[in-house]
């Protein structure tokens, strides 16, 4: 009989447990009340009656000190309406919402889902956690995902900045916010404007992932992809940023910007525009301070003046800008090339290791074999210096072992040297060639025809040679000259060259892509060795620090 009955208690523990079973594989009915964690209660009103007008007959209207309590979250309100049953209830006037000591939500109305863990916060809607505040009249903030979204325009505020856009998203746990559509960034230092933008309110670092203008009224940045750390002002920018500075632009396919030591930085096909000046320098790499006004660009590196109608292209493995007496009426800046230098504009070429540009007295300097082109006419030394007027050179001085040449046809040059020549351009032509110090001459002079009868060889102690028409009309020597002319077809072919003559035309520029090519002269055409000034650089360092020692 025990047996039986054990039998039979066994049987129906195994029919209820697979009932049981059943029943769980069933969905719950919406209307169910819920039970366990996820049930929405109700803590406390002053009164509570059902509403007649309401259609949801499981609907209870709550008025005075109502509160809820779903998990962790409490929720306050004046007035509510409490539906248990879809374990959801609607609230009125002085709404509040408080999730642990990190999450306070303030609204006028708001609808809560305890099953989707939605709350609806309407007017006057106040998010804030722990030192951020997020105000808007439309809130979905989503518990699962610990997100609150805003869709009709919301403003975010920090410590440090204050944000608006028309549609964004905060969550209180990553405190990363994401803005899009009309969004602005406003700092006691600068403003931000995107239509774009993810914003750490714990790093304070501005995510820029789509068109943003960074303005702090002295210096504008554009991107499209970047990032901006608001607190010290340092920018980390791809994709083509550009920054400007009074005028002044840089353009790379990478850029850093330091707001607080006022520099910049461009990697990659790097564009420097001073539109004050009309010039350009063009690089991998270029580097820009503001506060030193001060900058250099290396790697392919090449300058541009176009504020004239013909531009010069100057190429050299570095270029360096400085700025003196900056803001002061007696400000000037000189630019420096140094080695492989090569430039090129129509009316003139020339190639040197290394090269100055002053504005302060327009002079452009040029050292160590420098060469200079005009036409057919070629001026070489040991030092150059070539004076400009608005651009257009005015005069050039070649010292030391001076030589200048001029192509008469394929087999006949004219030819002067001495230890220095000045040549002097009008409308970007050489008129007028003084040579001064044991000066020697080699002259072919052309007859009406254009033809070449003689060859004149003469020496002096001075010379002026006018040139009309691009060729030499006449010379004048002081003292008069002791030469000797002799008839073409009879003259010595030693006589022909001077002994320092070299003609350079192979390593001329001949077109701006040309200066990138660097072509060296021949043993034979070397200049010789002598004693030659070095080159005056500015009291600074590369940071534009003096380097004279203090007495």
């Amino acid at each position: 009989m025990k047996s039986v009955q054990r039998h039979r208690f066994l049987l129906c523990a195994s029919l209820c447990l697979l009932v049981f079973c059943l029943l769980a594989q069933q969905p719950r009915k919406a209307n169910a009340p819920v039970t366990g964690k996820s049930r929405v209660f109700l803590l406390h009103a002053d009164v509570l009656t059902k509403s007649a007008d309401n259609p949801d007959p499981d609907a209870q209207v709550l008025i005075g000190n109502v509160r809820f309590r779903h998990d962790s979250v409490y929720m306050y309100c004046d007035s509510a309406c409490f539906f248990e049953k879809k374990n959801a209830f609607e609230a009125f006037d002085n709404v509040k919402m408080v999730q642990g000591d990190t999450l306070f939500l303030y609204g006028d109305y708001l609808y809560y889902d305890g099953n989707t863990q939605l709350a609806s916060v309407r007017y006057n809607v106040k998010m804030e956690n722990e030192t951020t505040t997020l105000l808007t009249d439309s809130l979905n903030y989503d518990r699962v995902s610990n997100v609150g979204y805003f869709f009709e325009g919301g403003t975010l505020m920090d410590e440090e900045n204050t944000l608006n856009s028309s549609w964004g998203e905060y969550s209180p746990e990553t405190k990363v916010a994401v803005f899009n559509y009309d969004v602005k960034l406003v700092n006691p230092k600068f403003t931000l404007t995107s239509d774009t933008l993810r914003y750490s309110t714990a790093t304070k670092i501005a995510n820029i992932v789509g068109p943003s203008n960074i303005d702090n009224g002295k210096n504008h940045i554009y991107s499209d992809l970047g990032y901006y750390t608001t607190t010290t002002g340092q920018a980390e920018l791809l994709n083509r940023s550009v920054w400007t500075n009074d005028r002044r632009r840089m353009t790379g396919d990478s850029l850093f910007y330091d707001r607080g030591l006022a520099y910049g930085e461009a990697f990659g096909n790097v564009v420097f525009t001073d539109e004050v000046n009309k010039n350009m320098m063009m690089g991998e790499y270029c580097y820009y301070s503001d506060s030193l006004a001060y900058g250099f660009c290396t790697d392919k590196a090449l300058a541009v003046d176009y504020s004239q109608g013909d531009s010069l292209f100057l190429h050299a493995d570095t270029l360096k800008l400085y700025t003196f007496n900056n803001k002061t009426d007696s400000l000037y800046r000189e630019t420096h090339a140094y080695n492989k230098v090569r430039v090129f504009r129509k009316d003139i070429q020339a190639v040197c290791d290394s090269m100055v540009f002053s504005s302060k007295d327009s002079c452009l300097r040029m050292y160590h074999d420098p060469v200079l082109w005009n036409q057919q006419q070629q001026l070489l030394g040991e030092e150059i210096h070539v004076f400009m007027n608005d651009s257009t050179i005015e005069r050039a001085n070649i010292h030391n072992q001076a030589l200048s040449v001029e192509q008469v046809d394929s087999a006949n040059y004219n030819q002067v040297k001495g230890k220095d020549i000045n040549a002097y351009f009008r409308a970007g032509e050489v008129y007028r060639v003084d040579a001064i110090g044991s000066v020697k001459v080699v002259f072919f002079p052309l007859e009406k025809d254009s033809t070449v009868l003689l060859m004149n060889v003469s020496t002096t102690s001075e010379l002026n040679v006018y040139v009309a028409n691009r060729k030499m009309e006449r010379m004048v020597m002081k003292p008069a000259a002791e030469g000797t002319m002799y008839p073409l077809f009879d003259a010595p072919a030693k006589e022909r060259f001077l002994d320092t003559f070299a003609w350079l035309d192979a390593i001329r520029p001949k077109s701006k892509d040309d200066v990138f090519i660097w072509q060296t002269k021949n043993a034979d055409q070397q200049l010789k060795k002598s004693t030659r000034g070095a080159v005056v650089l500015p009291n600074q360092d590369l940071f534009g620090t003096s380097t004279e020692k203090k007495k």
